[in-house]
C-alpha cells in the first residue's frame, strides 16, 4: 500500500489535480520507485500542504517532525513497519536507538510526541533510551505527560567518538532535535549512524535550497504527467541580509513581493482563478511558525511598524533573521467544522504513514496556521476500499492520494536537497580543519 486510504476536509467531485494523480497512479508509483534506488530517504519527514482545487503544493518540509503524538493511532501498524525498513537500511543489526528530542521540557505536547516516537521504535524491535542536551539534566529525571505517563530523559555520555547513556551503546542516533541553535560539539564526528545527519538541522539548512531541489523534482514530475509544473509548485525567491529590526534590505525584499506577485497574477488570469494573489515571506531557516508573514502588496514589507519588525526579526531559540525566503501564498480550501485547515503528512522512509489537519478558528484561508490557538484534527482510515478501482462504481476515489503523491515529491527533494548540502557541510568542516591546523 503506497498511500493508505483516508478521509479528508473535501467533499464533492474531484477536482481536475487529484483525478490526473489518480489516473497516472501506476506510472507515478512505477517512477517514484526508480527515484528511490538513486537517493537516501530521510528517516522521517512532514509536510504541510495546501489544497486550493486548483492547485496543491507543499509550503513547507521538516525533516525533524515533532507532531507523531497527532496521528491518529490506527496509523501505529503503519508507522512500526516503515521504522523497521528505515532502520535496517543503515543498521541491519541495529537493536538501540539513542533518541535525542528538543529542549521542550514543559511543551506537553511535544513530549507526548518523543513518547509516541519512542514506542514507535520499541514496537519496531529496538530498544530506545532518550538523552537529552540539556545541561541541567544530569541525572535521570522523569517528567510527567498529558495521558499520564510518564518520560524518562537521561544526560548524555560521549566516550571517543560514540555517544551514549549510561549503560547503554546504541547502534543508532536519532535526531528529533533541529539544532536550530547550532551544532553542539558532542554530535560531531560519531561513528555511529545519526539520523538525520548534522547538515539536516537548521544550522546549516535553508528553505530555499529545499524549494530549489522541489522545483527540480515538480518539472520532471509534471512533463511526466504532461501537466503545468506551476499546479504542484510554488513560486518563490531568497532575499538575503537582511535586518527587519534596522530596516535593511526592505529593497530587496519589495522587489521580490512584487515580481512573484505579477508571475501569480499571470497565472491566475491564464487559469480564470478570481482571488487576489498573496506572497508569504518566512525566515529561510527554522520551524514553530515564527517569523511569518502575509503580504497582498509589495509597499506592506516597507512600512512595518516596530512590533511587526520585531515579530520578523527573531525566531526560534532567539536566532536573528538575516536570509528570508519569499514565496508564494497558496489559499487552502479546506475546513474542518468551519475552521480554516491544512493537511499536514507524515511520512517515516519513503512510505506515508498517516497525517492530520492543522486547524485554526482566527486565521484566513491565506494566513499561516502554525500559529498560538491552532489544534490538530487527526485523519481517519476511510472506508476499506481498493481504489481506484474501475470495476466497482460504489467504490469512492481515494482522495488523499494525491497528497501522498504531493509529499513524497517533497520527500524526494528533501534527499537531494541533502545530498547537496552534504557536500557543502563536508567542503565547510575540512575548511575549518584546515584553518585551526
Amino acid at each position: 500500500m503506497t498511500v493508505p486510504r483516508l478521509t479528508t476536509a473535501l467533499s464533492g467531485p474531484l477536482l481536475d489535480l487529484e483525478r490526473e494523480l489518480l489516473r497516472a497512479m501506476p506510472v507515478i508509483e512505477h517512477w517514484l520507485r526508480g527515484k528511490w534506488q538513486d537517493v537516501a530517504t530521510p528517516f522521517y519527514a512532514s509536510v504541510d500542504l495546501r489544497n486550493s482545487g486548483f492547485k496543491l503544493a507543499p509550503v513547507d518540509t521538516n525533516l525533524f517532525p515533532g507532531g507523531f503524538n497527532n496521528l491518529n493511532p490506527d496509523f501505529h501498524p503503519l508507522c512500526v513497519q516503515a521504522a523497521m525498513s528505515a532502520v535496517e537500511k543503515v543498521c541491519p543489526d541495529a537493536r538501540g536507538v539513542l533518541l535525542i528530542p528538543e529542549n521542550h521540557t514543559r511543551n506537553q505536547f511535544y513530549l507526548q510526541n518523543v513518547a509516541t516516537l519512542q514506542t514507535i521504535l520499541r514496537h519496531a524491535g529496538m530498544s530506545v533510551r532518550i538523552g537529552s542536551l540539556l545541561p541541567d539534566i544530569t541525572a535521570p529525571t522523569e517528567l510527567d505527560l498529558p495521558d499520564g505517563g510518564k518520560l524518562r530523559l537521561e544526560p548524555l555520555v560521549r566516550k571517543g567518538n560514540r555517544l551514549s547513556v549510561e549503560g547503554f551503546d546504541p547502534c543508532v542516533v536519532l535526531l528529533n532535535n533541529d539544532l536550530s541553535s547550532g551544532i553542539p560539539g558532542i554530535l560531531r564526528n560519531l561513528e555511529q549512524e545519526l539520523l538525520p545527519p548534522l547538515h539536516a538541522g537548521w544550522a546549516t539548512r535553508r528553505k530555499s535550497n529545499h524549494f530549489e531541489a522541489y522545483r527540480q523534482v515538480a518539472e520532471e514530475f509534471a512533463q511526466l504527467l504532461k501537466i503545468d509544473p506551476w499546479l504542484i509548485n510554488p513560486y518563490f525567491e531568497k532575499c538575503g541580509k537582511i535586518n527587519f529590526q534596522e530596516r535593511k534590505g526592505e529593497e530587496c525584499l519589495e522587489g521580490y513581493v512584487a515580481e512573484i506577485l505579477d508571475n501569480v497574477r499571470a497565472k491566475y488570469k491564464e487559469y480564470g482563478v478570481t482571488q487576489d494573489p498573496f506572497v508569504i515571506v518566512k525566515a529561510d531557516a527554522g520551524t514553530y511558525g515564527m517569523g511569518i508573514m502575509t503580504v497582498k502588496d509589495p509597499s506592506e514589507v516597507k512600512g512595518l511598524n516596530r512590533k511587526q519588525r520585531n515579530k520578523m526579526a527573531v525566531v526560534k531559540e532567539g536566532l536573528q533573521v538575516q536570509e528570508v525566503l519569499v514565496q508564494e501564498g497558496v489559499y487552502t480550501f479546506e475546513a474542518v467544522n468551519d475552521a480554516v485547515a491544512e493537511p499536514v503528512v507524515y511520512m517515516i522512509d519513503h512510505f506515508v504513514v498517516g497525517g492530520f489537519y492543522r486547524v485554526h478558528t482566527e486565521r484566513g484561508q491565506d494566513q499561516n496556521l502554525n500559529a498560538p490557538g491552532m489544534h490538530f484534527s487527526p485523519l481517519a482510515f476511510a472506508e476499506p476500499c481498493s481504489s481506484p478501482n474501475p470495476d466497482d462504481p460504489g467504490c469512492p476515489p481515494n482522495r488523499f492520494y494525491a497528497y501522498g503523491v504531493i509529499a513524497r515529491l517533497a520527500l524526494l527533494a528533501a534527499a537531494i536537497e541533502l545530498e547537496q548540502t552534504q557536500n557543502a557541510f563536508e567542503d565547510s568542516a575540512q575548511l575549518q580543519s584546515a584553518t585551526a591546523s
